[in-house]
């Protein structure tokens, strides 16, 4: 990345970092302890103070909160620093109660970590503003020009002119097709690319047109290394570049994919189930332990049938499971190929009411614990369903790709409920995808706190 003050910044932002850091720890351990005002610190405390030192390392290290400090986007940076947060938070917590002999209050712990988050959010917010605004100061930005001035050319000028942090300047293209009197961008032929490129300090030359003349390439690949030129060959993949692509390598051959899943990582993988498995827990045994025997005296008395009610619904990679609920019907031969509407007559008193606040959602903890479903997800559609709209809609298969959830991002942002038409469902399909290429721990808790908030303020789709 041509930033001439990378190390620098890196270092820069490290010794900023760690200063916050210790002044909070110092900040905090006076407001928890008022006596240390005037007798000194003890110097446990200041082995432990280094302790906390090397949590907050091991935390920044492990989200990279230091890498490409001058080049990393203001979003990821500051979800890097929440997130180095909470693992330093809980850390610290973590220590405070396995350690007793610790010298460390909870009143500590939670002054300084309040302290030190409030000041590093708003130095990295300061910074990155600043960055913004000053940027054209840390690029050393190179010219270059465009072989092609076709589609992939104009979008690869198109994305380096939106995109000013990657240190590039176009010149203009060349192509021996199109007119230079028609095309004002357009300065020459091929044969004449390295001839302004030596006379006017050209860094590098992006290759768009189709590669299929692989000695004219190879021609201008090594004409290019003569007069010290970097290459850039663009892959010819016009028929896929409405999407955005990533790539990887498989040995010697790039391979070329249109989504990226973080839940394809083990790692990640790991991570959503042990949360799944913490949530899930906490909800059984403190709330439907004394749930489910007050539903079942309550569902009984109001109408015949069972308790819970099972339905068969798609689960990841379509593998069909029994999905669970409390019973807000009466017993119908419907329920597996009609969805609830609007006044539903089969509906029954209580179930009216635990379907406006979601309490017939609750028992799909049991099947999160069973490793059906997940805390959060793509909502399991009934079977039929899952028939239904995959022939009529895209990308409807895709959404398998999860284990499905009690919860969602389609569910937050308002398709939950009944689906009156295919739009309606292409609108929940495509919140699914959006979840399945941008999952993070983050994302997750933010949807249970929204989830939480609509079922207390209640939402207009649940009937």
């Amino acid at each position: 990345m041509p930033y001439k003050y990378t190390t620098i910044f890196k270092w820069i932002s490290i010794s900023i970092d760690y200063t916050l850091l210790n002044f909070s720890l110092s900040i905090g351990l006076l407001l928890s302890n008022p006596a240390y005002f005037d007798s000194g610190v003890p110097d446990q405390y200041k082995l432990n103070c280094l302790l906390c030192n090397l949590i907050w390392f091991y935390c920044a290290n492990l989200v990279e909160l230091y890498q490409n400090v001058l080049s990393r986007e203001a979003v990821p940076t500051l979800k890097a620093t929440v997130l180095a947060l909470a693992m330093y938070f809980l850390g610290l917590l973590a220590l405070k109660v396995s350690l007793q002999h610790l010298a460390l209050s909870f009143e500590f712990v939670w002054l300084s970590s309040f302290l030190f988050g409030f000041l590093i959010l708003s130095g990295k917010v300061t910074f990155l503003f600043i960055r913004k605004t000053k940027r054209h100061l840390l690029i050393n930005y190179k010219k270059v020009v465009i072989i092609g001035a076709g589609k992939a050319g104009k979008r690869i000028r198109d994305y380096i002119n939106k995109t000013p942090h990657l240190g590039y300047k176009v010149e203009g293209f060349f192509d021996d097709t199109e007119d230079r009197n028609a095309n004002h961008e357009v300065l020459g032929t091929i044969d004449q690319c390295f001839l302004y490129a030596k006379a006017f300090g050209v860094s590098e030359i992006f290759y768009t047109l189709p590669s299929t003349d692989y000695s004219s390439v190879d021609a201008l690949m090594q004409e290019a290394d003569k007069h010290m030129i970097r290459f850039r060959l663009v892959p010819e993949v016009n028929y896929l570049f409405e999407k955005e692509l990533f790539i990887d390598l498989y040995g010697p051959l790039p391979i070329l994919t249109h989504r990226l899943e973080p839940l394809e990582d083990r790692a990640n993988r790991l991570v959503k189930r042990a949360f799944d498995l913490f949530i899930s827990s906490i909800v059984v045994v403190l709330v439907l332990s004394w749930l489910v025997p007050l539903m079942a005296i309550i569902i009984k008395m109001e109408s015949r049938g069972p308790v819970f009610f099972r339905q068969l619904r798609s689960g990841r990679y379509n593998k069909p499971f029994y999905c669970f609920k409390f019973r807000s019907m009466t017993v119908n031969n419907e329920s597996d190929n009609m969805q609830a509407t609007k006044g539903d007559a089969r509906v029954t008193k209580v179930g009216a009411f635990i379907r406006k606040t979601s309490i017939d959602e609750l028992p799909q903890f049991f099947n999160v614990l069973r490793g059906d479903m997940s805390v959060i997800g793509p909502r399991p559609h009934m079977i039929k369903h899952t028939e239904d709209y995959s022939a009529v809609i895209d990308e409807y298969m895709v959404r398998h790709y999860l284990t499905p959830g009690i919860s969602g991002w389609a569910q937050v942002n308002g398709f939950r409920g009944e689906t009156k038409d295919t739009e309606s469902m292409q609108k929940r399909v495509k919140a699914d995808i959006w979840y399945l290429e941008n999952w993070s721990l983050l994302l997750d808790l933010k949807i249970v706190f929204l989830t939480i908030w609509k079922a207390i303020r209640g939402d207009q789709n649940a009937y």
